[in-house]
């Protein structure tokens, strides 16, 4: 349940109420519908939720906002309700200040929830499909990558937790360009261990790391000599479906490390094979977004992006400024280009497997073709300004002690995936990866190791650690955290108190922010600061020693805490651990 908003909106509805109580009187006139903003204010001193009812109606009911204030205030009726107090400040703000009820209720919903508080119905029947990393199957996988990752996995996590039906996709380009050059590279290599460095010359766009050479001697290993006089066409397909049969497994290992597990694994092959990509290609054609020029088919790109601005309200002028080109989808030779295998993938998704939300996380380089493929879709019918959503994450600068690094220690060369995870613990590189993705940001190696406070995933899962330490210490002594039947809630009066279950009851609506927002890096700061409350609330209230009611009602409140705690880590994947 989410408190946040069930309480939002039983402020608005007292306000209704008294409205329609001092209308009924002739105290304002009748027929006025009151609107306006709740919050929380940031100073407690300000109230626990805030209206700005009376400023918003001053016009519509002719009166000085501080004086429907005073006439609202009258006439409210709290008792049953979440608020113990109503009150005004400055200009006409209605001020609500919570009752014990509230925080007993919230402890109550955090027990009965369980390992399900948070969850809530907000995407309810909705169909989302989350597509990341989709690394290049030809080489080890990066830091881009390794940010998209989590970025994907988190926020597929928080959809689940808002309701929706989350799949998981990874999509394999295992066709097109790149692998006939990951074929080229490895046959080179691979001619050069038989034949030697200085007799093949090794293509100049050829992908020139370390793992084509380890390819290539396993090939020899598995093959030796044996493809040396075959037809290119069969070395090279050999080649690319032995150097794939290599990276995917490992690929996949790699992405289990880092806790992240997809729902498939999808092959563009698999799009061409069927024929799926021809069919989508004619579908365009058919309703007159191609045409031919010099051999090969074209997409209309510029004429659909331009209808799309216009509707957007840009005028000719703007459009005409922007450039817009048309984009090749069959080549003169025959051969579909990737563009057009994405729009087929894309299609796949909205028309052929009907999912409500397509959410693809792509690095910042792609954001030229956002509206392309948007445009696309929008061609087909399948609306893709709505449907379609993408997620443009920045670059990652490693930095240890202060110093850029741009080379692995180990191996020499750019530090990858693997290379990331052999040296800081994956619940320090999830923590630290799921950060707002449309800002640049910098990890610090360093302290991602640190065990201290200065480190927040450290501070964080060491307040949950802290927890069942002292939970496992007290019961030992006879003293056990009671059900909330068995504590006397209404105890929990002290500030900080106060303050960690307010806290507590804030990560239903965090998640649905997160959800609605696409950014799962709001549970981080939740976390955090949860984390902070508990330490406060732990230095200034005794438990060992307190009158046994209050010792009991604050066991329960750490057993709330530690439950809570551990589902917001749960987000971005990290471990809560019981000991530390």
């Amino acid at each position: 349940m989410n408190y946040i908003e069930l309480t939002k909106k039983q402020v608005e509805e007292l306000i209704a109420l008294a409205y329609s109580r001092a209308a009924s009187r002739g105290e304002l006139p009748v027929g006025a519908v009151l609107t306006g903003i709740v919050e929380i204010p940031k100073d407690a001193a300000n109230g626990d939720y805030a209206a700005s009812h009376a400023m918003s109606g001053a016009k519509a009911l002719r009166l000085p906002p501080r004086r429907i204030a005073e006439i609202l205030l009258a006439n409210l009726e709290l008792s049953e309700s979440f608020f113990e107090s109503a009150e005004i400040a400055g200009p006409g703000f209605l001020n609500f200040r919570l009752s014990p009820k509230w925080f007993g209720e919230v402890l109550c919903s955090i027990e009965a929830k369980g390992e399900n508080y948070g969850h809530s119905d907000y995407l309810s029947g909705k169909k989302y499909m989350v597509e990341f990393v989709s690394a290049n199957p030809t080489g080890p996988m990066h830091m881009g990558n390794a940010r998209g990752g989590v970025l994907g996995d988190a926020l597929a996590a928080v959809l689940q937790r808002a309701g929706a039906q989350v799949w998981r996709e990874f999509y394999v380009n295992d066709a097109g360009n790149q692998i006939e050059k990951f074929a080229t590279s490895i046959d080179a290599r691979y001619r050069q261990l038989i034949l030697g460095e200085d007799a093949v010359e090794f293509p100049e766009d050829g992908y020139q790391g370390e793992d084509i050479k380890n390819l290539a001697k396993a090939f020899f290993d598995e093959h030796g000599d044996g493809f040396i006089d075959a037809d290119e066409a069969a070395r090279h397909e050999a080649m690319s479906k032995f150097g794939l049969a290599q990276n995917l497994p490992k690929m996949r290992a790699d992405l289990e490390k880092y806790k992240i597990f997809y729902d498939e694994w999808f092959f563009e092959s698999a799009l061409h094979g069927s024929g799926y990509i021809s069919e989508t290609v004619q579908r365009l054609s058919e309703l007159g977004f191609t045409y031919e020029s010099d051999g090969a088919l074209w997409l209309k790109t510029s004429g659909i992006l331009a209808e799309n601005l216009k509707k957007s309200g840009k005028s000719a002028e703007q459009i005409e400024k922007l450039e817009l080109k048309d984009d090749v989808l069959r080549r003169a030779n025959g051969i579909y280009t990737y563009f057009a295998a994405d729009i087929a993938y894309h299609r796949n998704k909205l028309e052929a497997r009907g999912f409500d939300k397509v959410i693809n996380i792509w690095g910042a380089d792609h954001h030229g073709h956002v509206a392309r493929i948007k445009g696309a879709m929008d061609a087909l019918g399948l609306d893709g300004e709505g449907r379609l959503d993408i997620v443009l994450m920045q670059l990652v600068r490693l930095t240890r002690d202060g110093e850029v690094v741009r080379m692995s220690k180990r191996t020499g060369k750019t530090i990858s995936l693997s290379d990331l995870l052999d040296e800081i613990p994956v619940d320090a590189a999830r923590y630290f990866f799921n950060a707002k993705p449309e800002t640049q940001m910098e990890f610090d190696l360093s302290l991602a190791v640190r065990q201290d406070s200065e480190n927040p995933v450290y501070y964080v899962k060491y307040a949950h650690a802290r927890i069942c330490t002292m939970l496992q210490n007290l019961a030992q002594e006879g003293l056990c955290a009671p059900s909330a039947k068995d504590a006397s809630l209404s105890l929990l009066s002290e500030e900080v108190e106060l303050a960690l279950i307010k806290q507590l009851a804030l990560l239903p609506e965090e998640i649905r922010l997160a959800a609605r927002d696409y950014n799962p890096s709001r549970l981080n700061a939740y976390a955090t600061e949860l984390a902070a409350c508990f330490h406060r609330f732990y230095a200034a209230c005794r438990i060992k020693g307190a009158e046994e009611n209050v010792a009991k009602a604050r066991l329960f409140l750490c057993q709330c805490t530690r439950q809570t705690i551990k589902n917001a880590l749960s987000i971005p994947g990290v471990s809560a651990p019981e000991a530390m």
